[in-house]
């Protein structure tokens, strides 16, 4: 009977991690939860809930040449012209770039994504439910990956019983069928988080996702400034139609 402590080996591992998959989801739903407040999303923020923090870094970098604050070379680099930024977000990048004006587009934006001006974008969101809190977004992917172990221990757990000794009354397909149960346990669960849970593990939370839903359909790109930037903040640097600007990201890109 050996095999019957495979199986009870199983379950508990399936049943444990599936479990934790469960929970970890209900609770970022809950952090997520729609506030109730009305949320005017400013590009900054629809930049952050659609790409990260970088997404943000790439829509200031791109504000400030619209406005000829700034030149970004089809070379990739960007040259300061107006040193004096006009919010928290400009005044990163050129401190980013640096004293002497000029840097690459690279590594000026990773600078500047980790600036407090983008973690005070995020923070702000977060309290108004609009964005995922970067623990339950981690919580969340770790329980996906347990029950992925879990589903390839249980596989193995059942291969082992295979090859061990059973009692004739019990037909070793039938063993296979018991081990099949936890099995589909474990896959169910990650086929649900596939559809259910996959916002979590991006940076918009539901609420947030209803915000840019809307703001993406007011986003052709063809318009004036504002509809321009809209388009680079929710679609990012693809959405650029200025063929200087298009090869200046795409240097960039070639160097990230």
């Amino acid at each position: 009977m050996l095999w019957v402590l495979f199986l009870l080996a199983a379950w508990a591992v399936a049943g444990a991690a599936c479990t934790r998959l469960c929970l970890a989801a209900v609770r970022a739903a809950a952090g997520a939860a729609d506030t109730g407040r009305v949320h005017e999303l400013t590009l900054y923020e629809a930049a952050f809930l659609s790409g990260g923090p970088r997404r943000v870094a790439d829509l200031t970098l791109v504000a400030m040449a619209r406005q000829r604050r700034l030149l970004l070379a089809h070379t990739g680099w960007a040259t300061v012209v107006d040193p004096f930024g006009r919010d928290e977000m400009e005044r990163s990048v050129i401190g980013a770039i640096g004293p002497g004006g000029q840097c690459r587009i690279a590594p000026v934006r990773a600078t500047a994504a980790t600036a407090d001006a983008v973690r005070g974008i995020a923070d702000r969101l977060v309290r108004a439910g609009l964005a995922v809190p970067d623990s339950a977004r981690t919580t969340v992917a770790a329980a996906v990956r347990q029950v992925r172990v879990a589903a390839a221990v249980v596989l193995c757990l059942g291969v082992a019983a295979l090859l061990t000794p059973v009692p004739p009354v019990m037909p070793r397909h039938l063993v296979a069928l018991w081990f099949a149960l936890p099995l589909a346990l474990t896959l169910s669960c990650l086929a649900i988080a596939r559809v259910e849970i996959h916002p979590y593990s991006r940076w918009a939370s539901p609420a947030g996702e209803r915000l840019l839903g809307a703001l993406t359909r007011n986003a052709d790109g063809t318009a004036d400034d504002r509809t321009f930037l809209t388009s680079v903040a929710v679609r990012g640097v693809h959405a650029i139609g200025e063929p200087g600007l298009r090869a200046a990201f795409g240097h960039r890109e070639a160097h990230d």
